[in-house]
Protein backbone atom coordinates (compact mmCIF):
# COMPACT_ATOMS: atom_id res chain seq x y z
CA UNK A 1 0.00 0.00 0.00
CA UNK A 2 1.58 3.41 -1.18
CA UNK A 3 1.37 6.52 1.52
CA UNK A 4 2.30 9.76 0.77
CA UNK A 5 4.47 11.27 3.93
CA UNK A 6 6.24 14.75 4.40
CA UNK A 7 9.21 14.98 5.67
CA UNK A 8 8.76 17.86 8.29
CA UNK A 9 11.62 20.82 8.87
CA UNK A 10 13.34 18.21 11.32
CA UNK A 11 14.20 15.71 8.35
CA UNK A 12 11.72 13.33 9.56
CA UNK A 13 8.72 11.21 8.80
CA UNK A 14 6.22 9.79 10.87
CA UNK A 15 5.33 6.28 10.48
CA UNK A 16 2.33 5.90 12.77
CA UNK A 17 2.06 5.11 16.28
CA UNK A 18 1.96 0.85 15.60
CA UNK A 19 5.63 1.52 15.00
CA UNK A 20 6.77 3.62 17.75
CA UNK A 21 9.86 2.44 19.34
CA UNK A 22 10.38 -0.53 16.55
CA UNK A 23 13.73 -0.38 14.65
CA UNK A 24 13.78 0.46 11.20
CA UNK A 25 16.64 -0.72 7.98
CA UNK A 26 16.74 2.36 5.68
CA UNK A 27 18.60 1.44 2.41
CA UNK A 28 19.56 4.14 -0.13
CA UNK A 29 18.76 2.34 -3.41
CA UNK A 30 19.46 5.33 -5.69
CA UNK A 31 19.03 8.99 -4.86
CA UNK A 32 15.38 9.65 -4.07
CA UNK A 33 14.51 5.90 -3.36
CA UNK A 34 14.80 4.64 0.20
CA UNK A 35 13.64 0.86 1.26
CA UNK A 36 12.43 0.78 4.21
CA UNK A 37 12.15 -3.06 6.43
CA UNK A 38 11.00 -2.96 9.95
CA UNK A 39 13.28 -5.76 12.43
CA UNK A 40 15.47 -6.57 14.79
CA UNK A 41 18.79 -5.80 14.55
CA UNK A 42 22.18 -7.04 15.93
CA UNK A 43 24.15 -4.01 18.30
CA UNK A 44 27.87 -4.48 17.24
CA UNK A 45 29.10 -5.16 20.17
CA UNK A 46 26.83 -8.32 20.11
CA UNK A 47 27.71 -9.62 17.05
CA UNK A 48 30.58 -11.46 17.71
CA UNK A 49 28.05 -14.06 19.26
CA UNK A 50 26.50 -14.74 15.82
CA UNK A 51 29.62 -15.95 14.18
CA UNK A 52 29.09 -19.65 13.19
CA UNK A 53 31.28 -21.51 15.27
CA UNK A 54 30.39 -19.21 18.28
CA UNK A 55 26.73 -19.81 17.88
CA UNK A 56 27.08 -23.35 17.06
CA UNK A 57 29.23 -23.43 20.70
CA UNK A 58 26.39 -21.59 22.72
CA UNK A 59 23.71 -23.61 20.80
CA UNK A 60 25.70 -27.01 22.21
CA UNK A 61 25.82 -25.27 25.83
CA UNK A 62 21.93 -24.31 25.78
CA UNK A 63 21.07 -27.38 24.81
CA UNK A 64 23.50 -29.23 27.53
CA UNK A 65 21.85 -26.92 30.25
CA UNK A 66 18.09 -27.73 28.84
CA UNK A 67 19.37 -31.15 29.87
CA UNK A 68 20.86 -31.10 32.83
CA UNK A 69 18.86 -29.51 35.70
CA UNK A 70 20.93 -27.38 38.27
CA UNK A 71 21.47 -29.05 41.39
CA UNK A 72 22.35 -28.14 44.67
CA UNK A 73 26.47 -27.73 45.05
CA UNK A 74 27.33 -30.09 48.78
CA UNK A 75 30.06 -27.39 49.90
CA UNK A 76 31.45 -30.04 51.78
CA UNK A 77 32.51 -32.38 49.31
CA UNK A 78 33.58 -29.82 46.86
CA UNK A 79 35.70 -28.15 49.53
CA UNK A 80 37.24 -32.28 49.56
CA UNK A 81 38.20 -31.96 46.34
CA UNK A 82 40.17 -29.14 46.26
CA UNK A 83 43.99 -29.55 47.26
Amino acid sequence: MAVIKTVGQSGQIALGKAYAGRHVLMDELEPGVWLVKLGEFIPDSERWLHAPDVKADLDEAIAWAESHPALETDLDALAKRLP
